[in-house]
């Protein structure tokens, strides 16, 4: 199935729905004209501590479309510039990375922000996991509904994780493999 963000944000703004979503380069068109014509109009800075690393994100907004190609619903264009200050290897290191989202309504930068922070929670908590501690990516099931069916399976396995109280899953998925009796257990069987 070929993705079609352009006809997607359509879709959402024909259900009476808004958009938030991140730019990237497979709508060359539309990233380029972002990256040259983005002026910010209003930003927010937020510093952040853990996991052996100091991040600064600076998000910042545009509401000026002019020189922007069309795009349905656009209301707000979104930079996001992130700088890491980490240690690899006991020496200091400095990543820095700059993202583009694109929105269909009006809201602070702040506001953004949290939005933004939220949507990288949802992938690193579910996504994330589904790709490396159950090895979606590495799937080579390919047929007919089967990917369907597989994704449904991986859920429901999380969410039994989540709901017998595992707070990592890479732990409860190892659990499960030692027996039937683990099994049993966590699906309340008898």
């Amino acid at each position: 199935m070929r993705l079609a963000p352009k006809k997607n944000c359509q879709l959402i703004l024909d259900t009476d729905n808004h958009y938030l979503g991140a730019l990237k380069g497979n709508q060359g068109n539309l990233h380029k004209s972002v990256q040259a014509n983005f002026i910010a109009e209003d930003s927010y800075t937020e510093v952040s501590k853990g996991h052996g690393r100091l991040e600064k994100r600076v998000v910042s907004l545009c509401t000026t479309l002019d020189n922007i190609k069309p795009w349905p619903g656009l209301k707000t264009l979104i930079r996001v510039e992130s700088e890491r200050h980490f240690k690899k290897g006991g020496q200091p290191h400095l990543e820095t990375e700059t993202r583009y989202y694109v929105a269909s309504f009006l809201e602070s930068a702040e506001s953004l922000a949290r939005r933004i922070r939220g949507y990288w929670g949802v992938e690193n908590k579910v996504h994330h996991i589904r790709d490396v501690t159950q090895g979606e990516d590495a799937s080579r099931i390919r047929m007919h509904q089967l990917p369907q069916i597989f994704a449904v399976a991986r859920n429901f396995a999380l969410n039994l994780y989540r709901s017998n109280e595992f707070a990592n899953m890479a732990q409860a998925e190892r659990l499960c493999k030692f027996g039937l009796d683990t099994l049993k257990a966590i699906f309340r069987m008898k």
